[in-house]
């Protein structure tokens, strides 16, 4: 009885330090992730970073797709209101498939140390996880994963922002009603904190992925003015874009996008029909363009 008392002792013992110890990890973490909820990406590097423009309106005849009649305007109006928020614009119109891949490589084996964050735009067709180019198709994770922490370095810790303006499907979204219609004012709080550095992150952070519906929908272009999302977005990029943090002005984006309806179409089963974009954020601050 005496042995078999001693053994169940040293069990309990040795129960007692392995939960001393899980307490202690645990302890650890949670002074680890004691974190500012207010603090921001830095942004007053030399640059604020590369921005990269797909734009394709015209396609190979094989692949039996419509002309993408407008997105011109959303290229321009893209092209204007990132150039005043600083960035450095690269456009490239109706790319093929290689040329596509080969300048998204190209960048994402540049230098942006001394730039605050990288952005690429996508202006196409597009079909379930794929977006067009001007002879064939490109899976988006193929175009993000060129600038994943292990395989770009000088975009660690940095925010990587990629915008698909794209069909995600071929379905109509239907309007509701809903249940009380009230009217918001905008809050806006500017804090700014110095962001502090980490010492690893996984390779999939500051990642945000915009994109001009949501999965499985039809997304809405004009022929004249361009596609109900970029010009939304750029609308709030000018009020907005060096004042508010970037998610908060998507989601203003979403709810503009949401309250226009398609009026005249060529389609007379879309008439009517709404849209809502949406966005996945792998941010790990908040995102403010700051005035340099």
């Amino acid at each position: 009885m005496a042995t078999h008392g001693g053994s169940v002792e040293k069990d309990s013992r040795t129960e007692t330090k392995r939960m001393e110890t899980q307490m202690t990890e645990t302890d650890s973490f949670n002074t680890l992730s004691d974190l500012n909820p207010a603090e921001e990406y830095k942004m007053n590097r030399k640059r604020r970073g590369l921005a990269l423009i797909f734009n394709h309106e015209r396609f190979y005849w094989r692949l039996g797709l419509n002309d993408r009649s407008g997105t011109n305007a959303d290229r321009y109006n893209l092209e204007k209101r990132l150039q005043e928020l600083n960035f450095d614009v690269r456009s490239y119109d109706n790319a093929k498939q290689t040329d596509v891949l080969d300048r998204i490589h190209e960048a994402a084996e540049e230098d942006h140390s001394d730039a605050d964050c990288f952005l690429l735009v996508f202006l196409s067709h597009g079909e379930n996880n794929y977006v067009y180019t001007y002879d064939g198709m490109i899976n988006i994770q193929e175009i993000t994963a060129a600038f994943r922490g292990d395989q770009c370095q000088s975009l660690i810790g940095k925010p990587k922002i990629f915008v698909f303006q794209a069909c995600r499907g071929d379905k109509h979204d239907s309007p509701v009603v809903p249940s009380d219609a009230v009217d918001h004012k905008e809050v806006i709080n500017e804090v700014v904190i110095d962001a502090s550095a980490l010492n690893t992150l996984p390779a999939g952070a500051d990642f945000i992925m915009c994109y001009s519906v949501a999965e499985g929908f039809y997304s809405h272009r004009e022929t004249i003015n361009g596609s109900w999302y970029i010009q939304d977005l750029c609308e709030l990029l000018k009020k907005y874009g060096d004042t508010l943090e970037f998610t908060e002005l998507l989601t203003l984006v979403n709810r503009k996008v949401a309250m226009r309806s398609v009026g005249m179409c060529r389609d007379p089963k879309a008439i009517g029909k709404k849209q809502v974009p949406c966005f996945a954020s792998m941010l790990t601050k908040k995102l403010y363009f700051r005035k340099k």
